[in-house]
């Protein structure tokens, strides 16, 4: 999905969103297919856009009745508010592995927020940006520099964008899934194959909008897959590695829950509670210790590769997880051993 907000010549600020229909797509009502992709925005909203003019497929105006289908480009533009809130530079440590004219690859920490939002005005990787760079792309759209995100408690590599040229060549490669990302992840349970494919679309689950779902059926949500491979089992969990084909929101803490492995201590997808295990009140004091160790979900962005968008050299960044994700892995190691 590429994203821009634009202003018309009024002073009435307009949202405008484009979308190409993914190939995995199931013929869909326009509506529905984009109330799963726009978080805050209503059936109804979306249903109003197109009566006025302002929804369009293959740059032709649609009713919200259109069908969907793959290969379409839908974009929506409605009016919007202005942004209210004002980006502020803050002198926040950032770990940077690599830098030059171009882009900066950085090693994000877990626990902290990408960009800011409700209830998280400040503290965010945006502000510690804005601090380095007088000047980033993406400004105009509040997201200076950035080409992907992580979730919040999410540690590891993210590459960030210091020209318009790169932003858009960087952007096109995790679009057209030409990027390489490998997670580390550890998960509650024992997979029964050792290596696999998750095939399954994601949207936001009907029963709690903050959360997302699998739909087997992909007449919901978008068309994702996820590859796993076992890399070690401790007793209870196991650690993985996990290569993303595309990159939806939350993609693997919900695919891995489909596949009845949620990661450790996610609390969106229930790995915060003992899922595997003896029924003692001393197994039991050893997870809720090892849930100490990590502000959420263990997850970590291991790896991420990407061809350099001025010199065209195929690049590869990797960093190690984060110290409490390390100790986590070292007390599941110890008690396997115990066993």
């Amino acid at each position: 999905m590429e994203e821009s907000w634009e202003g018309d010549e009024q002073e009435t600020l307009y949202e405008h969103q484009r979308w190409v229909v993914d190939p995995g797509q199931a013929i869909l009502r326009i509506d529905k297919f984009l109330s799963h992709r726009m978080e805050n925005t209503s059936r109804n909203r979306i249903q109003k856009a197109a009566d006025a003019g302002f929804l369009l497929v293959n740059q032709v105006p649609v009713k919200s009745n259109y069908r969907v289908k793959p290969g379409d480009v839908v974009s929506l533009s409605f009016p919007t508010p202005p942004f209210s809130g004002e980006l502020q530079a803050e002198d926040l440590p950032l770990d940077i592995l690599f830098e030059d004219a171009h882009l900066m690859v950085i090693n994000k920490a877990a626990g902290m927020v990408v960009h800011p939002g409700v209830g998280n005005h400040s503290g965010t990787l945006v502000n510690a940006l804005l601090h380095h760079f007088k000047s980033l792309p993406g400004m105009e759209a509040h997201r200076p520099g950035l080409v992907h995100r992580l979730d919040k408690d999410t540690s590891g590599v993210m590459v960030i964008a210091k020209t318009e040229e790169a932003m858009t060549l960087l952007a096109k490669q995790f679009f057209e899934r030409t990027s390489r990302r490998r997670y580390l992840a550890l998960i509650w349970g024992i997979p029964k194959e050792e290596k696999g494919s998750i095939v399954g679309h994601i949207g936001r689950d009907p029963k709690n909008r903050q959360q997302f779902a699998v739909f087997p059926d992909g007449r919901d949500g978008k068309h994702a897959v996820t590859h796993y491979e076992l890399v070690e089992s401790m007793g209870f969990v196991s650690l993985v590695h996990c290569r993303l084909e595309t990159g939806r929101t939350h993609q693997i803490r919900v695919h891995m829950k489909h596949l009845g492995h949620p990661l450790f201590n996610d609390p969106f997808y229930g790995g915060n509670a003992v899922l595997r295990g003896e029924n003692s009140g001393s197994y039991k004091s050893f997870v809720q210790n090892c849930f100490q160790c990590i502000p959420g979900q263990a997850l970590h962005a291991e790896m991420l590769g990407f061809q350099h968008p001025a010199t065209g050299e195929m690049m590869e960044f990797s960093s190690e997880p984060p110290e409490g994700m390390r100790e986590l892995l070292q007390r599941w190691r110890m008690f396997a051993q115990q066993r």
